[in-house]
């Protein structure tokens, strides 16, 4: 029998428990269990008057609010207060209630950008997060996995400028000139010349619309105007530790060691940190280097070496540290010539043997008939990260990144809405990348917590 439902109207008001209409699985059910929020009432207390002014929103609540918005990738601030006047888990775990409306989404955008602007809490609210991740044991410090991925600028590729800027130098340039300089000496080499202050410039594009992106060109990668996300992961709960946001045209490698560094001090893993897995952006003799002097068991992909078609690899020459040459396939030696600015060393063959080789063909085709090898003053540092990339243990930790670093970006990106920058501005960039990084961890932690508890 067909029936239609014809609404009462004097059933608009209704005696109802919130309670009870929120499942007891719901996600938000887990967080408000397991994650006490006091905390960030003490982080936010310098940033309000105590006896001045009109009350203000509950910062609990306020970051609560953000808290939904980055949790179930709500870009927009308006959206966002119709979400919850419209979601009653969102209002259950607000403490609203059905009859109050949510704050007003000018009273969230005034907060984020006129008192909290310029400051730390953003980030001081990702490190608690993270402390409270490593006193429920589940951060261990011991392997740390670090890579960077791309967010699109909110900027049109089209509307730039071309600017000339100054090349910057490397910061670890001048331990580099030491390391030169040691190595000459202990060869038998004089200094080199004071290098003459050539200004190296070169031009890039800038944005007229957020002048702090980059702009990025990358074999596989889109072109235009973007941000890096460079986060670090531990591996046991898959934790993300850290957060740094750079413009688009800074190479991986620039940030990773100071980074490193900073989370090692802030978290203490001083004593925990055992092994670091990095892609192969990040195989650098620097690198290497620093990771070889903190003692941590570095697996660092290795980068497809392409030589001239038709040329013999590298590789197939031996390089013999004791007598201090590389040997080639015809078994003659390329002795050591100098070491450079760059901080190569040089190995020369002799022309006369080369002259008259089989292999010459293969080997070289310099018309003095003359092959030449350069290898790094830290390259025995890169020679240690390979064996470490090649050993048993490190194949299996350079899996992990699928499973680890992968997958937090993938989740960043395809549940929480971190593929688009919402703002303009590398601080403003960096907020969303460390709200989006502490709702992931906050999410971990609570799901953790829960199954743990049944």
């Amino acid at each position: 029998m067909l029936y239609t439902h014809q609404p009462n109207p004097q059933l608009n008001y209704e005696l109802v428990c919130i309670e009870h209409m929120v499942p007891e699985d719901h996600l938000l059910r887990h967080i408000h269990k397991h994650m006490d929020f006091s905390f960030i009432t003490e982080k936010v207390r310098p940033y309000y008057s105590e006896t001045h002014g009109r009350p203000s929103i509950d910062p609990v609540m306020f970051f609560k609010m953000l808290f939904i918005g980055y949790l179930y990738g709500i870009r927009s601030e308006r959206q966002l207060e119709q979400e919850i006047n419209l979601n009653v888990a969102y209002r259950w775990f607000l403490g609203i209630g059905l009859s109050k409306k949510a704050p007003d989404h000018s009273t969230i955008s005034w907060n984020r950008k006129h008192r909290f602007e310029g400051t730390t809490v953003f980030q001081d609210l990702f490190d608690e997060v993270v402390r409270i991740a490593k006193e429920n044991r589940m951060v261990a410090g011991r392997v740390l996995i670090t890579d960077s991925t791309h967010l699109k600028a909110n900027a049109n590729k089209r509307k730039h400028n071309v600017q000339v800027v100054e090349r910057s130098p490397q910061e670890y340039i001048e331990e580099l000139e030491k390391a030169i300089e040691e190595d000459r000496r202990n060869l038998g080499k004089k200094p080199l010349k004071d290098r003459e202050e050539v200004l190296q410039t070169k031009e890039i594009k800038v944005s007229t619309t957020d002048p702090e992106s980059g702009y990025m060109v990358r074999d596989g990668k889109p072109e235009g105007f973007f941000y890096l996300d460079h986060r670090t992961v531990d591996h046991k709960f898959n934790i993300i530790t850290d957060v740094h946001i750079t413009a688009g045209n800074v190479h991986d490698s620039v940030p990773y060691v100071e980074r490193l560094k900073h989370q090692v001090e802030k978290f203490g893993f001083t004593e925990s940190l055992e092994a670091v897995a990095l892609d192969s952006g990040y195989l650098t003799p620097h690198i290497c280097k620093e990771l070889q002097q903190m003692k941590v068991f570095a697996v660092i992909g290795g980068r497809a070496y392409t030589p001239v078609k038709g040329l013999m690899k590298k590789w197939q020459f031996k390089f013999d540290a004791e007598r201090n040459v590389y040997v080639c396939p015809a078994k003659h030696e390329l002795k050591y010539s100098t070491t450079n600015r760059e901080g190569y060393r040089e190995y020369k063959s002799n022309p006369k043997h080369c002259k008259d080789c089989p292999l010459l063909e293969k080997c070289t085709r310099a018309k003095n008939k003359q092959k030449v090898i350069t290898r790094h003053v830290w390259e025995d540092s890169k020679e240690w990260v390979r064996l470490n990339r090649l050993s048993r243990s490190g194949k299996y930790l350079y899996r992990l990144r699928y499973q680890t670093i992968e997958r937090s970006f993938a989740d960043a990106k395809e549940l929480h809405g971190l593929r688009y920058c919402r703002f303009r501005g590398k601080e403003k960039v960096q907020e969303q990348a460390l709200m989006t990084a502490t709702v992931q961890n906050i999410k971990k932690i609570a799901l953790h917590l829960a199954k743990k508890a049944k």
